[in-house]
């Protein structure tokens, strides 16, 4: 038990600062959406207009819970515990493969299987340490029901709902850290799993039965396929079902078991998946670094890609059903004119969605420059430095791939936007605001790939934490800043809120100076100073 102790110790000491942020920013989310919802639908009927309209609406389920409901607290359970679920399960998967994979590939898994502490207490350390940042997380995000002044049971069931999310993928990302070879592959592995999950549960909700006074949705078999219908089905302030978050628990105990028993069964560094067999010569192209960097990216490019495609097609099919939405419910069009500064609804929505894509495309870039990082820690950038290739070549090609996966997210979203508007008629004024929105949204984006560029070159071991924290920012401040109330200056500093948007026929060039600027010194300073940054391995 001392053993074991000391492995947890250990492994919140390494964690604090970013598990500090991922829980304080998701009972933040809860507490601060619910006071923004409650502004903007105080009134019954209007509470009665969006749900009706969402059930009316499959598409609109595949992106929320599951309406229990007109209360104002089941509308904020409907609106915002998937995305509380999200957010668990992303921080519990990324823990899971970081302390147990992540640690077999440089040797320090090694190190510990071979004091006493043997073989199973690094991972049921991992066990615990994440079971423990779920409940302080569960505990976190009830007390933000409460503070708004909700009921105790319901506020409960709220945190333990995105509690057990957590603990479930916990055990996802156990699992997959046993079936890959390596941190990356388990990490996919462990987002595709939770990407898939969110949509089945999505499509049980939207494909199931509403009740006649359209204030109620159940859902259909599909749901509970998924451990995110799980927790949706526990129907916090409703019926306050708890039985369902005990599937999602028992679900990660269960796989965190396989996983220990796989990890005593295997060879240390070994998986369950074999790597596939590299070819016998290597193409052309990766003689030069950048494409090297497209080799290894490409997948991820794609990927991202595939998101904003799906996000640039809502942007224009859903135009028409938020309009019509609006027109009985002016509160939404006033969400809308604050987060877009336009007084058009369609643009307005296809701004909105652009903000998203916008968000989509800075992840793409910020991975493709974190990727730096990790090949140097990993001491595979040494490999390449060896030859004749400089260190200030070797960013280049990082960043000239982040911006190229960027204008990739961006491109296919505005070619899924185009396409949404042929099947409704061509409109030439929402195809010139799809083309300007998102020629500003490439700068937006490319303000944090001069950033996290800026972290590897000055701060190497920040790099990743505060890659992904900026663009976590950004996404507070330019989509939840306007609804939750911040100042105008404050919601501003998000380069997606600055980016370019179109007012009926004229474009409003709002920061668009300033985002060049940012980005031109940014990459600018970080290719200077590479000059003169050493590559450690490791360091």
């Amino acid at each position: 038990m001392n053993r074991l102790g000391v492995l947890v110790g250990q492994r919140a000491r390494r964690d604090w600062r970013q598990l500090t942020l991922w829980i304080l920013g998701t009972a933040a989310l809860a507490y601060l959406s619910y006071v923004g919802v409650g502004e903007s639908f105080g009134t019954a009927q209007e509470r009665q207009a969006l749900i009706a309209t969402a059930l009316a609406n499959p598409v609109i389920l595949l992106f929320r819970g599951l309406p229990s409901g007109t209360g104002q607290s089941e509308l904020m359970v409907f609106l915002i515990l998937p995305w509380l679920a999200m957010l668990a399960a992303f921080m519990s998967s990324f823990l899971a493969v970081r302390h147990t994979r992540g640690e077999e590939e440089p040797g320090r898994a090694e190190l510990v299987s071979a004091t006493p502490a043997g073989r199973a207490a690094p991972i049921v350390a991992t066990i615990v340490h994440g079971v423990l940042a779920n409940v302080i997380l569960a505990a976190l995000v009830a007390v933000a029901f409460l503070m708004t002044g909700n009921d105790v049971e319901g506020s409960l069931l709220v945190g333990v709902a995105a509690g057990s999310i957590g603990i479930a993928f916990v055990g996802v990302g156990l699992f997959a850290a046993q079936l890959m070879r390596t941190s990356r592959g388990a990490n996919s592995l462990s987002v595709w799993t939770l990407l898939v999950s969110f949509v089945i549960c999505g499509i049980g909700n939207a494909v199931g039965t509403p009740n006649d006074a359209l204030t109620r949705m159940e859902s259909s078999w599909l749901t509970w396929l998924s451990p995110f219908g799980w927790a949706e089905n526990t129907r916090a302030f409703d019926e306050n079902a708890w039985w369902p978050a005990v599937l999602c628990l028992a679900l990660g105990l269960v796989l965190a078991g396989v996983s220990v028993a796989l990890t005593t069964a295997r060879d240390l560094g070994g998986s369950f998946i074999a790597e596939r067999a590299g070819r016998v010569t290597a193409p052309a192209s990766l003689s030069t670094p950048a494409g090297l960097v497209w080799r290894l990216t490409r997948g991820s490019i794609a990927g991202w890609a595939v998101g904003g495609l799906l996000v640039g097609m809502l942007s224009t099919t859903l135009a028409g059903v938020v309009e019509e939405i609006s027109a009985d419910n002016p509160a939404i069009e006033q969400i809308l004119a604050q987060i877009s500064g336009s007084g058009d609804l369609q643009q307005a929505t296809i701004t909105t969605f652009y903000t998203m894509l916008g968000i989509l495309a800075a992840c793409c870039a910020v991975q493709i420059v974190c990727r730096a990082r990790q090949e140097e820690v990993h001491g595979t950038a040494e490999v390449v430095l060896a030859g004749v290739v400089g260190r200030v070549r070797w960013l280049s090609g990082y960043l000239l791939l982040a911006l190229a996966g960027l204008v990739a997210v961006i491109v296919a979203g505005a070619a899924g936007s185009l396409v949404g508007l042929a099947s409704q008629g061509e409109d030439e004024l929402l195809m010139r605001t799809v083309l300007i929105t998102g020629a500003g949204q490439v700068a937006a984006a490319s303000v944090f790939l001069a950033l996290t560029a800026l972290a590897f070159v000055l701060a190497p071991r920040l790099t990743i934490p505060l890659g992904w924290t900026l663009v976590i920012l950004g996404m507070v401040l330019g989509m939840f800043g306007p609804i939750f109330g911040f100042p105008e200056w404050l919601t501003q500093l998000s380069p997606m809120a600055s980016a370019p948007v179109m007012q009926g026929d004229d474009v409003d060039p709002q920061g668009l100076v300033w985002l060049v600027l940012a980005v031109g010194i940014g990459v600018g300073a970080a290719l200077a100073l590479m000059r003169r940054r050493e590559v450690t391995a490791g360091g």
